[in-house]
Order: structure tokens, then sequence, then C-alpha cells
């Protein structure tokens, strides 16, 4: 079982690196094309040891692999929302620190540090499992009762810190209305595909474009900032958004960010810290509440059930692994970017980047697809241009999730 746990890990991490790089490939769409397949699939019989005697795959390889894969993306998709502009939910954040170092010519630093965060995390997240078993057993019946409160209140206190609260407000509002519309059209395949392509990828890439930004030479420095306070935000933050449906690490790096009150340079900290956390959690909430909160989860949950102790100790152990080499994964292709991004015309690669992406919602979403991306790209360049935080664009999620509870 041994080298089938090995050969699973690292093709989970070659995976993690595919959609960690390649913008609009989430994991939650390899997850869901994962649990498509019959264990007993000819895909799985190419990968040596994959089969057992009666010719399925055990379930427990596909755990390993999504895990892998899951730990590794939160690692590498800060490397193109930081050089191209093209952030998914995890790291629309990002972009504005991120862009500011690439545009200083430190984009390696920027990467780095959220590198730094998201390493932290891994070890965090190890010592801290037992204890949030513990709590959360004890709590979540209360919090259950309370989500959608919670996450209006939580709403509420995104847009207050707003220097612009108006602005802020209509914009919540709006792609609330927005998200409201799409995730109720039932005919739309994969609707969180273009609808958060368009809000948080399409635009970018297009005010890119339309400001012809020029990348300077990029240095390959090592990063000199605190981690300790932006770290402590994280693990504060974070696992009160792994277990609220509509938040994500977007939002949790901004409560964290409250409490930590980190800087540039530790903000790019915290945030990757507080991507890699809830995804870690997803899987403790999996194993407590049987509530999936990431594509993850889900494609785990469809796969194995309810998590065993044995399980989640295994999960755990990857996690630790995939941490680890993905750091000095990640540590290697942002050095390869940042040598290579100055020799090419960045109009070029937001061009190019663009064309991947409505081929992707076209593929994957069909026509209606390439009209949610039209409408949430034009969106999202209007909510740009009042100057208001890209988090608030997240009213997409939600406001529909509270009309859930609520109605």
């Amino acid at each position: 079982m041994f080298p089938q746990l090995i050969i699973f890990t690292f093709l989970g991490i070659l995976a993690g690196t595919f959609t960690g790089l390649i913008p609009g490939i989430h994991i939650n769409l390899i997850g869901a094309f994962i649990i498509s397949l019959p264990l007993h699939s000819a895909i799985w019989g190419l990968v040596p040891f994959g089969y057992t005697p009666s010719g399925a795959t055990e379930p427990i390889f596909l755990v390993v692999f999504i895990v892998a894969m899951a730990i590794t993306h939160t690692f590498l998709d800060f490397i193109p929302s930081i050089f191209l502009g093209c952030p998914d939910t995890d790291t629309e954040l990002s972009v504005l620190p991120g862009h500011e170092l690439l545009k200083k010519g430190a984009g390696y630093e920027a990467v780095i540090l959220t590198c730094y965060g998201s390493l932290a995390a891994i070890f965090i997240l190890i010592i801290i499992t037992l204890p949030s078993i513990w709590l959360i057993s004890k709590t979540y019946d209360f919090i259950k009762i309370s989500i959608p409160y919670l996450l209006i209140i939580i709403s509420i206190l995104l847009i207050l810190l707003e220097r612009k609260k108006l602005p802020s407000l209509f914009v919540f509002l709006l792609t609330g209305f927005l998200g409201w519309c799409v995730l109720n059209y039932e005919p739309l395949k994969e609707p969180l595909l273009p609808l958060l392509t368009g809000l948080f990828g399409g635009s970018m890439l297009i005010m890119s474009i339309k400001n012809k930004i020029q990348i300077p030479k990029q240095k390959i420095t090592q990063p000199k900032t605190q981690i300790l306070r932006p770290v402590v935000g994280a693990l504060l933050a974070a696992p009160l958004c792994s277990f609220l449906p509509g938040l994500g690490s977007g939002q949790a790096a901004i409560i964290g960010n409250i409490i930590s009150r980190a800087d540039r340079k530790g903000f790019l900290v915290l945030l990757g810290a507080t991507n890699t956390l809830v995804m870690g959690f997803s899987f403790i909430s999996l194993y407590i509440i049987s509530k999936t909160r990431t594509g993850a989860a889900v494609a785990i949950q469809k796969i194995i059930g309810e998590l065993t102790p044995e399980t989640l100790i295994l999960i755990l152990l990857i996690t630790l692994i995939t941490g680890i080499i993905s750091f000095f994964l990640t540590t290697f292709l942002a050095k390869f970017f940042s040598q290579k991004i100055e020799r090419i015309n960045y109009t070029i690669i937001s061009i190019t980047t663009l064309i991947l992406l409505v081929i992707i919602v076209f593929m994957i979403s069909g026509i209606m697809g390439l009209a949610v991306l039209t409408a949430s790209t034009f969106t999202g360049i209007y909510c740009i241009s009042l100057k208001v935080r890209r988090t608030n664009m997240m009213g997409c999620l939600l406001i529909p999730t509270i009309l859930l509870y609520l109605v």
C-alpha cells in the first residue's frame, strides 16, 4: 500500500501544480471530474499499482490524490494572481499588493511571502487539529443556527471597514444580485466558473490590457518582514470562515488583518496562511460535522463518505508532506517566472490568458457561460472603477447564501 500512497501523492502534487498555474482551472473542476469517474475507470488503470485485485481503485488512493492536489494548489495559485493578475476566489486580494511589488521588480518576493504564510499554516494546522476538534464539536450547534446572522454581521463589518462605504455597499449588492441570478439559473453548468472568472480574472486582465502595464526587471531577493503577527491573525480568522458557507480565504484575510494589523508584505503572508488554513480546516470540518466547505472536501465526501480517525491522520500526514514539497516547488517556479516575465510583452500575456479563460468557460459552461462571463467581467470592471476593495464583489456568494438560509 505504501508505494501506491507515494505515487498518488506525487500525482496529486503534479495535478495541483497544473490547477495552480493555469488560470481558470480550479481544483473544484478537477474534483468534480474525479468523482464522475467510476473507481474501475480505465483512466486509473494507467496508474501503476492503482488497481486492487478486483480491478477497482482503492478510494483511499483517490483521497490522497485530492488532498495533495488541493494543498499544492493553495501554494501555487498565487503565481498567476501576482504575475498575470488572474486570481481565483482564494487569491483575489493578492492582486493589489502583489502587483504593487511586481511593478517594483519584487514579484518573486511577493510570491515567497505568500509561500511563507502557507508553509507556516501547514505546521499550525497539524498542531491545532486536536484542540479544534474538541472546540468545534462543543460549539457547532450554536454556530449552525446562527449562520445567516453571522454572515450578515461579517458582511456589514467588511463594508464598514471600507473608506468608501456607499460605493462598497453598492458593489456588494450589485454582485450579490448577479450571483443570485447566475446561481439560480439551473441549465448553466458550473456557474461559479464564468461568474468568478469574470469578476476577478477577466476584469483585471482587460484593465491590464487597457493600461498597457510594463513589467520591470524582477529582482530575486529574500523578503524581510514579520511573519508571526499575520500568521496569528490567520489562525484566529480562518477557522470561522472554514465553517461558514459563502466565506473564503479572502474574507478570512480581511478579518485576520483586523486582528494582526499587518503591513502590505505582512498581508501577503496572511493571505498565504489563510488560503492554506481554510483548505486544511475544510478536511477537519468534514471529519467533525460532515459538512463540506471546499470542492476538495466535497470530492472526498463523495468518494469515501464520513472520515474515520485513521483517514484524518492520513490526510494530515499527506498535507504535511505535500506542503513541504510545495514550498520548494513554488520557490523554484516563482524564480523561473521572475526571470522570464520581463522578456515577454505583458499585454500579449494578458490577451493570451484572457483567450484561454474564454475557451475554458465555453468548453465547460457553453454559450450561456460566455454570456455570464461577459456580464461578470463588465461588472468587475465597473466595480474596480469605483476604487473599492474587490472583496466586496464576494457579495456574489454571500448574498445568495444568506438568502438560502433565511428564505
